[in-house]
């Protein structure tokens, strides 16, 4: 009986009431006709074979039961509504990530299709497809697909709101582009190997084209639902567009956008929704929503790491109650003159079991006390154009998605890990240590979130030559790098954050290791230092060239060194090695971020002047070594090759774009000449 149940759930959500019950009807005229003569298949079977097979048992023939489940409905609207930037966003996540947001959304629209009356079809990647009319006609279709594509919209905007808490940036830029079209629609079950109910004709086609030529959070539609509209009194719901579309197929168009009187039908209501959400409430309405959604994102994403620390360390019988930790205090120190050539981590100890149990929670004083830091770090970034508190939190995502490449490999199961002792060994040895240290993987996330801090706008290059007090306090040397450890670490010694402190560090050998984690790091998103770049190129040739044959304990840390050096350090330019639209949205911000500071008379070089060539030096002597050294090193599985096929793509497209690209920048943002540059330095 239970499977019966959940057979017949299956195909009552892939086909209308009225087509499931024409399909088992077929299969029970076919298992009689096979009962007088032949062998006789029970009716139950002969469904899954008609489902999976098609033609065989008597299915899909000319005649009798198995004649085509088909018929026409010549009044119908079609909705096409497909995720903008959805495969840029996507390119940024973790599959799991990308299905939890489809997953989300899609669940949303079925919900609303339920109480709407609106039949759901299909889903094609991340293009949801609707029909009203059928199975059952209906007059009102039109208005009744209006409101559904009204409330799916709407609950978009909250839904992803409230995702970006737990998928990162950039998931409440999505938007939804939907359109629709009326008209006569051929319908049934495409039978085959695997049968699905669909829909065929001009009007499922127009209203493709509806959604492809619309416009995002538009509802766009054409001008048959728009006459449809006018004649149940929905005229003032119509909005026509000023310019004509060009449709494959179909010539120019006139089309309209509509957009329905606001009503409380959907679920509780928007509102509703948003004075429910606890996004804003320790906030005081002191940062912008989407900076608020960032903070909180940033803070599980840490919450999530630090709650491995606190599971090893209870593996190990040890605990932090009572122990006094003494953080150093760094202030006004040099702290380029910190970074190690190598730094020591841990051997491996299999008594050490960490899992992903969502349902272990930290102690709420330490999520309290996480939670105040990040909102604190994210006050210490300045509104520029690119070094932003979002560029940190795009850095920072691109470091846990590679850090769970490292930590999960394709080859080694997950079940194998959590079981086998042996596995665990050999991922500790594949990864050079780095998967059997959640401090290390911490630090890692801490330091991307950090590394920005109170960034001026400017290279540190324009810092020492205007002679700023910070440039004088770190001897010219990594300037803005050092400020950002500084400016973190001692807010992070702050009173208010001691049992965060205490979470993080259970001894004073874990709180010099955490130091030394966070110096390397944020030192190594300095790439014009040369002092610094001759000690990471020494660095990865003593490691994956000279010393490649040996495997010490000095050698494998070595190694682990110069792997965490190269993810931040990926993960500082991630959007070079990611979607095409990814990487111009950054490369805009930065162009514009150069074009201010020249505009400022902070800076001797229009970008304009060597964007274009620029660029495709950086990608040929930066970037694409960087994406194949990424491979070198080993461990990040299928990412390695994911950004270097990123960074190889982006760069032939910047080459027959970018000097459009360019000029499109400019136009967008000014350019001033060269005398009242002048004008603005002497003022």
């Amino acid at each position: 009986m239970k499977s019966a149940v959940q057979s017949n759930a299956i195909v009552s959500s892939l086909f209308p009431s009225k087509y499931r019950e024409r399909l088992y009807n077929d299969a029970l005229q076919s298992s009689k006709a096979a009962g007088s003569g032949g062998t006789y298949i029970p009716s139950k079977a002969r469904l899954k074979n008609f489902l999976r097979e098609g033609n065989e048992d008597g299915f899909g023939s000319s005649s009798g039961p198995g004649q085509p489940i088909a018929d026409l409905f010549t009044d119908c609207t079609v909705m096409f509504a497909d995720i903008a930037n959805f495969t840029a966003w996507s390119s940024a996540r973790e599959p799991g990530q990308v299905f939890t947001l489809l997953e989300t959304v899609y669940g949303t629209f079925d919900k609303i299709a339920a109480r709407r009356g609106v039949f759901k079809v299909e889903t094609i990647g991340d293009c949801y497809v609707a029909v009203t009319g059928l199975p059952e006609p209906r007059k009102d279709h039109a208005a009744v697909m209006v409101k559904f594509a009204k409330d799916c919209r709407d609950e978009f905007v909250e839904v992803t709101r409230l995702l970006e808490v737990s998928l990162g940036p950039d998931t409440a830029d999505l938007g939804l582009r939907i359109g629709l079209h009326s008209g006569a629609v051929t319908a049934g079950v495409l039978r085959g190997q695997k049968s699905r109910f669909q829909l065929f004709g001009d009007t499922v086609n127009t209203a493709a084209r509806m959604e492809s030529t619309g416009m995002v959070n538009r509802i766009h539609i054409s001008q048959s639902t728009a006459t449809l509209l006018e004649k149940s009194n929905k005229g003032h719901w119509v909005k026509p567009r000023e310019d004509q579309i060009q449709a494959k197929g179909k010539g120019l168009l006139q089309t309209f956008f509509a957009e329905p009187k606001s009503n409380n039908s959907v679920s509780k209501g928007s509102s509703e929704k948003a004075k429910d959400s606890p996004l804003m409430d320790d906030m005081n309405g002191a940062l912008p929503n989407k900076i608020a959604r960032l903070v909180k994102w940033n803070a599980e994403t840490l919450s999530k790491e630090l709650l491995k620390i606190m599971q090893a360390r209870n593996c190990k019988n040890r605990t932090t109650e009572g122990k006094k930790v003494e953080w150093a205090e760094p202030s006004g120190a040099m702290v380029i003159q910190e970074v190690k050539e190598v730094i020591m981590l841990p051997p491996f100890d299999a008594s050490v079991q960490v899992s992903d149990d969502s349902s272990l929670k930290l102690e709420e004083e330490v999520m309290k006390q996480l939670h105040d830091y990040v909102y604190s770090v994210a006050k210490l970034y300045n509104n520029n154009p690119f070094h932003n508190f979002e560029h940190a939190s795009h850095v920072t995502m691109s470091v846990a998605k590679l850090l769970s490449r490292i930590v999960a490999p394709d080859h080694i199961f997950e079940e194998e890990r959590k079981s086998n002792h042996g596995v665990a060994s050999t991922l500790h040895d594949h990864t050079y240590g780095i998967t059997s240290d959640p401090l290390t993987q911490f630090a890692c996330i801490f330091s991307a979130l950090i590394h920005d801090c109170d960034h001026p706008g400017v290279p540190n290059n324009q810092l020492v030559k205007e002679g700023s007090e910070i440039a004088k306090l770190y001897q010219g040397k990594s300037v803005a790098e050092q400020n950002s450890v500084n400016l973190a670490w001692d807010l992070l010694r702050d009173q208010k954050y001691a049992a965060l402190r205490n979470a993080i560090c259970g001894s004073q050998e874990e709180e010099q290791r955490f130091r030394q984690l966070v110096v390397n790091t944020v030192m190594a998103t300095d790439i014009m230092d040369k002092d610094l770049k001759k000690l990471r190129d020494d660095r990865w040739d003593a490691a994956f060239h000279r010393g490649k044959m040996t495997n010490d304990l000095c050698q494998v840390n070595r190694k682990a060194t110069v792997v965490i050096e190269h993810l931040i350090q990926a993960s500082d330019v991630a959007h070079t090695m990611q979607h095409w639209h990814v990487y111009i949205k950054w490369n805009e911000r930065l162009f514009k971020e150069l074009l201010c500071a020249y505009q400022a008379g902070r800076s001797d070089m229009n970008p304009a002047n060597f964007w274009y060539d620029g660029e495709l030096g950086f990608f040929d002597y930066y970037i694409i070594p960087l994406a194949k050294k990424l491979s070198e090193c080993g461990v990040f599985g299928v990412s390695s090759d994911e950004y270097l096929t990123y960074a190889m793509e982006n760069r032939r497209e910047w080459e027959k774009k970018g000097k459009s690209i360019v000029a499109a920048y400019l136009e967008r943002h000014g350019a001033v000449s060269s005398e009242k540059i002048s004008n603005n330095a002497v003022g």
